[in-house]
C-alpha cells in the first residue's frame, strides 16, 4: 500500500484546492446532474473568494490526502458555527470527503475519515455527522460501514437544483 500523507491545508494551497474541488466533484457527481447546474454549483463553490474564506474560517480545518507529493483528496471539517447546518458544539461535521477517481478504493477515503474522527476525539466532541447524496450508494455504504446511522434529511443546493441529503451520524462514545 501506498504512504498517505495528511496535510493540513493553508493559504498558499488555493489553487490546488480549487483545483482538486472542482475535478473530484465533478468526477463525483457530473454525469448525474445536468452541465448547468454543475457548472454554476463549481463555479460560485470554488470561486478564489469562497475557497480564501474557507481556508481562513477558525471553525473549519481542511486537509489534502498526498501520494508521493501528489494531491489524491481532500478533507473539510466544521465547528460550532461554521457547521452547514447543526451548529451544535459537541459536534464534528464532516463537510466534504473526495478522492480522485484514479484513487478510488485506495484507503484514501478511509484516511481522511480517519483524520476527521481523530479531530474530533482530540476536542472532546461528543458525535460526528455529514449530509451525503440519496444517489451516492458509494459514498452511504462508506458511512454506514464506519459506524453511521441516518437520522434526517436536508435540501442541498446544486446550482439551483433543490437535491435531497441524507443526514448521518456517529456518537464517539
Amino acid at each position: 500500500m501506498e504512504n498517505i500523507e495528511i496535510k493540513e491545508v493553508t493559504l498558499k494551497d488555493i489553487s490546488q484546492l480549487q483545483n482538486i474541488g472542482k475535478q473530484t466533484f465533478a468526477d463525483t457527481f457530473g454525469a448525474q446532474n445536468s452541465p448547468a447546474f454543475m457548472e454554476e454549483y463549481l463555479k460560485k463553490s470554488f470561486s478564489r473568494e469562497k475557497v480564501s474564506e474557507e481556508i481562513s474560517d477558525k471553525n473549519s480545518e481542511i486537509y489534502f490526502a498526498e501520494i508521493d507529493k501528489k494531491i489524491v483528496g481532500y478533507l473539510k471539517v466544521n465547528f460550532d458555527q461554521s457547521q452547514t447546518e447543526l451548529k451544535d458544539r459537541n459536534a464534528l461535521e464532516i463537510e466534504r470527503i473526495y478522492v480522485i477517481k484514479e484513487y478510488l478504493g485506495k484507503k484514501i477515503g478511509q484516511a481522511l475519515y480517519a483524520k476527521a474522527i481523530n479531530i474530533a476525539r482530540q476536542k472532546n466532541l461528543q458525535y460526528v455527522w455529514l449530509g451525503v447524496w440519496e444517489e451516492n450508494p458509494r459514498a452511504i455504504r462508506f458511512y454506514e460501514k464506519n459506524g453511521f446511522e441516518k437520522f434526517d434529511k436536508h435540501i442541498f443546493d446544486l446550482g439551483g437544483d433543490k437535491q435531497t441529503d441524507i443526514l448521518m451520524k456517529k456518537d464517539l462514545n
